[in-house]
């Protein structure tokens, strides 16, 4: 008998439908587990043959989400990114941990490919449209300016021999809120396998790792709400295995100011939040890749969105932006064949 479980996270609805959960070779139950953390629940879903099993991976796995928060935050102030940006315009490079510079340098691609509508330094931007949600006033253009000028991918200096950090400007601030979510529910995932749990879902807000299928299943079966109706009805159905979908828009975070509707996504070459409602869901080999691609196709909009995917292995995406005659869907060639039957 199927049970169903939903699980709603950014404009992306999770359906987990399960088959029987008995193996041939082994009786083998399912799990899950959920805690707070990174200002949202993370949920981890796993097979084991027993719960004294469960536990144990699942201890394991929040407290490698603890670690790596301690690393990516930037709301604590002693975090490995934030003491890095105190460097900033210091004139050295900094010595970082194998998880930071991997995202640094996975982070800098994406923003060289998609010209900056990804940028990891859009901190002072996104400091300043968080006042500005909170007090629903716009930035003057003093602010703007300010800050804008401390923003830029390019100030960023990578040394692969010493894996060493150097932010070249004064004042810097690096925010990971479009990759470091990604990256984490991949590293979960990579922590559940090594523990020799390979049939693993692990959510984080709107980003989603899945491993290998359930017991007797084809894969884990993941629904996409419709831009109109977040909390409604999946308008697509999708059959996931070994690999990541990530969602990003304005359904749940947004404010209006003066009328217009800003998302919490800001794009960093104008230092607002988006005005054009959409929803981004990227499918690719790992939660890093997803993440940031989401983040960067929000800015670009559908037809530079989609050419940014264009040749890459294992990158589909499914873009749902809102129009005076309603929502407009556009989609990369093969995102259909992820579709569940």
């Amino acid at each position: 008998m199927a049970t169903r479980r939903w699980k709603l996270l950014g404009t992306v609805i999770v359906n987990l439908i399960w088959m029987s959960s008995w193996a041939p070779a082994q009786s083998l139950e399912r799990f899950t587990f959920a805690e707070p953390h990174l200002g949202t629940i993370v949920e981890i879903t796993l097979y084991a043959p027993e719960d004294t099993v469960a536990n144990d991976a699942a201890k394991a796995a929040f407290r490698r989400v603890k670690e790596l928060d301690q690393i990516f935050s930037d709301y604590k102030n002693d975090s490995e990114t934030m003491r890095l940006c105190e460097s900033a315009g210091s004139g050295r490079a900094v010595k970082v941990s194998p998880e930071l510079f991997q995202v640094l340098r996975q982070s800098l691609e994406v923003s060289e490919k998609s010209d900056g509508a990804f940028d990891v330094t859009v901190g002072p931007l996104v400091q300043l449209w968080r006042r500005a949600r909170k007090l629903k006033i716009l930035p003057n253009n003093d602010e703007l300016l300010a800050a804008k000028g401390l923003v830029g991918w390019e100030l960023v200096k990578l040394d692969e021999a010493t894996q060493s950090v150097e932010l070249k400007r004064q004042g810097m601030r690096l925010d990971f809120g479009g990759i470091a979510k990604g990256f984490i529910a991949q590293s979960v995932s990579q922590l559940l396998r090594e523990k020799g749990h390979k049939k693993t879902l692990v959510a984080v807000a709107g980003d989603i790792v899945a491993g290998d299928a359930p017991p007797e299943t084809s894969g884990w079966k993941v629904g996409v709400a419709p831009l109109d109706r977040p909390n409604g009805t999946v308008s697509r159905l999708l059959l996931l295995t070994n690999c990541a979908i990530s969602t990003s828009g304005d359904a749940f975070q947004f404010v209006e100011i003066n009328g217009v509707r800003y998302s919490h996504i800001v794009n960093p070459h104008t230092g607002l939040g988006l005005t054009e409602r959409s929803s981004v869901t990227v499918l690719a080999g790992d939660g890093t890749t997803a993440d940031a691609l989401a983040t960067a196709i929000c800015v670009l909009g559908p037809q530079k969105g989609l050419k940014l995917i264009e040749g890459r292995d294992r990158v589909e995406a499914l873009i749902v932006h809102a129009t005076d005659d309603g929502p407009r869907v556009s989609e990369s060639r093969s995102f259909q064949s992820y579709e569940s039957k």
